[in-house]
């Protein structure tokens, strides 16, 4: 491919929004911590390793009896209010640090020695409210 020679009109995004491919069984909520699995495909969060946060559901998805690819999920990054692990919650001084999936809409402080995948950065704490950057 050559450098351009002219203007052209570059496609853009805000990069906040995407719509992808859900994993072959898989049941995505509305409000769900959506996450990637390793062959690129939309899952619901989960407890496992290798697996990369991707936002949250605007909808739902039922991709129960279709194969990998067969629906799609529309997926918004940014800050979210979580349920906190009852059994590994995070606080207030956890506020800047990496906090992990226990399921589709709990997290929790630490990667439960190695079995959780990352959810993202917890950036708030109000209430007893964990609010994390998602994607």
């Amino acid at each position: 491919m050559a450098a351009q020679t002219q203007d052209r009109n570059a496609a853009s995004r805000a990069g906040v929004d995407f719509n992808d491919p859900v994993a072959a069984g898989a049941v995505i909520y509305g409000g769900a911590l959506v996450v990637l699995n390793a062959s690129g495909y939309a899952t619901p969060g989960s407890i496992a390793t290798g697996l990369r946060a991707r936002g949250v559901a605007s909808g739902a998805v039922d991709n129960s009896g279709g194969l990998d690819g067969d629906a799609n999920v529309d997926v918004r990054k940014g800050v979210f209010a979580f349920e906190n692990d009852g059994v590994d919650p995070v606080s207030g001084a956890d506020v800047e640090n990496t906090v992990y999936i226990t399921d589709d809409q709990t997290i929790s402080k630490t990667d439960g020695t190695g079995t959780k995948s990352a959810a993202g950065k917890l950036v708030g704490f109000v209430n007893g409210v964990p609010w994390v950057q998602v994607g």
